[in-house]
C-alpha cells in the first residue's frame, strides 16, 4: 500500500494515481470546479482574474483547468492561455491547431522511416535470392 501526504491539507491516505491529494481535497476541488463552471457560462465575457475573485480560486488552477480541457470557453469569450510550443494564444489544451498539426506530421514521418528501414532489407533479400524455383 503507498501511503503519501495531501499536498493540499498535509493529511496521510492511501494513494493510488493521478493527483497527490486526499479524497476530501479532491472532492471539495471538484466542487470549486463546478461553481467556476457554472460562472463561465452564467458570465460568458469574464477573463481569468474575474472568474478567480467570484469563484474563490487561483489562478493557476484556472489555467490547469483550461489546459487539462476541462474549462472550454466560446470564441467571443476574452479566455486564453498560450500555447506551450509557439506562444500563440488558444482556447484550451496545451497546443494550438498548428503545432498539434506539426507535432502528428514529425511522430508520422519518424514511424514512417522506422517502417521503410524494416522493409528495406527484406526487399534485398527478395532481389538476392531472384526468382529461383526450389524443391524438397
Amino acid at each position: 500500500m503507498n501511503i503519501k501526504n495531501c499536498r493540499k491539507c498535509g493529511k496521510m491516505f492511501s494513494y493510488a494515481f493521478g493527483p497527490i491529494i486526499c479524497q476530501d481535497c479532491l472532492s471539495a476541488q471538484e466542487e470549486i470546479f463546478q461553481k467556476a463552471k457554472k460562472y463561465v457560462q452564467d458570465n460568458k465575457g469574464c477573463d481569468i482574474q474575474e472568474l478567480a475573485d467570484n469563484v474563490d480560486v487561483e489562478v493557476q488552477q484556472i489555467r490547469q483547468w483550461i489546459r487539462e480541457e476541462r474549462l472550454q470557453f466560446s470564441d467571443d469569450s476574452p479566455i486564453r492561455i498560450a500555447c506551450e510550443s509557439c506562444g500563440a494564444m488558444i482556447r484550451s489544451g496545451r497546443y494550438c491547431d498548428v503545432c498539434k498539426n506539426n507535432m502528428a506530421k514529425n511522430l508520422g514521418n519518424s514511424v514512417g522511416l522506422n517502417r521503410a528501414s524494416k522493409a528495406q532489407p527484406e526487399a534485398n533479400r527478395r532481389t538476392a535470392d531472384g526468382n529461383k524455383m526450389r524443391f524438397i
